[in-house]
Order: structure tokens, then C-alpha cells, then sequence
């Protein structure tokens, strides 16, 4: 049964320099599912730097909207992954909603997606480590796509969390295990 890693943090905390560390250290073949989609010179830069940070010999798969399917066809072929990241999952599920008035319908795709996944890694004889912002330590956004996107990652941590067997949260590059500091309640 495969298992999940969780890493979370605030933007620029060093949650993906971290996850990378994680799964060199742990992993010995390892495959990298990236979610970002390039649609701007900024984002290329930044996925630049990801790619410059990963070692060659990992395999790396595009997935901005399917990653159960990288998992379930790839997942006994390498002992662990690097899902990078969530919260872009999230933001490319939600650029293909038409109607954001719909917020029941856009629940239920994206809880749908991460179930998909969770089921995915569990069905696998992998360890899949995934990557997500933290979002809901500022404000409420003032606009509703954006205060929709918060909610929907919140609720994907929440759901991620719950089912990982451990959980970092990296602030300033330190990585802390919050699962093994949770109480049971």
C-alpha cells in the first residue's frame, strides 16, 4: 500500500527545496509530478528553477489535471514521487470552472480530484510526497474566485493531511513533523 508525505508551508518557506531533500534521501528511483502549467515569462522562470534544482536521473511527468492517472500507471514502477504542488493542481482544476456560482459543483471536482489521488497512492506500492501552500494564515480575499481557491485548498490539506502518514510544515527552510506533534482528540 503506498503512502503519502505531506509538506506544506507559506510561499517561499522551503517546502519544495525540502520535499526534494526528503525524497533524495529516501527514494532511489523517483519520479516527479509537476502540476505547473507555463503561461507567462515569471512562471517560466520559476519552473526553470525547479527543473535546474532536480537531479536528471528522476523522471519527470506533466500533470496538471490527472495526476491519479501518473500514479496509477507509473506508481509500481518507482518507490516514491515528488507531487509539486497542490495548490496549482487546484488553481488549473479551477480555471476550467465556467460558473463560479456553482460552488457545490466545483466541491465536489475538487474534493473528487484529491479522493482520486488519495485512492491512487493507496492502490500503489509507492510513497508519494506532496507539496502544498499553506493558505489560510492572511486574510479573507476580497474576491470570490479567490476566497473559493482558499477554502478548496484548505479542504484539500485537511483531506491530504488526514491521510498521510506524516505531515511537515517548513517555515523559514525548517521542517517540522506536525503529525507526530498532533493530539489525538
Amino acid at each position: 500500500m503506498g503512502k503519502i508525505i505531506l509538506v506544506t508551508g507559506g510561499a517561499r518557506s522551503g517546502k519544495s527545496t525540502f520535499a526534494e531533500r526528503y525524497v533524495a534521501k529516501y527514494g532511489n528511483k523517483i519520479g516527479y509530478i509537476a502540476t505547473a502549467q507555463i503561461y507567462d515569462e515569471e512562471m517560466e522562470y520559476r519552473v526553470q528553477l525547479h527543473q535546474n534544482r532536480r537531479p536528471k536521473e528522476w523522471a519527470t511527468f506533466e500533470s496538471p489535471f490527472d495526476a491519479q492517472n501518473i500514479v496509477l500507471e507509473q506508481g509500481n514502477s518507482y518507490d516514491m514521487f515528488l507531487f509539486d504542488c497542490m495548490t496549482i493542481y487546484i488553481s488549473n482544476i479551477l480555471s476550467k470552472v465556467d460558473d463560479l456560482a456553482e460552488f457545490d459543483k466545483i466541491y465536489e471536482l475538487v474534493v473528487g480530484k484529491v479522493n482520486e489521488l488519495i485512492k491512487a497512492i493507496r492502490e500503489s506500492s509507492t510513497t508519494v510526497v506532496i507539496v502544498t501552500n499553506e493558505v489560510g494564515a492572511g486574510i479573507v480575499p476580497e474576491n470570490k474566485l479567490a476566497r473559493i481557491y482558499r477554502d478548496l485548498s484548505g479542504l484539500a490539506n485537511q483531506m491530504l493531511a488526514e491521510a498521510a502518514e506524516d505531515v511537515y510544515l517548513v517555515v523559514s527552510g525548517m521542517p517540522v513533523n506536525i503529525k507526530k506533534l498532533k493530539e489525538d482528540i
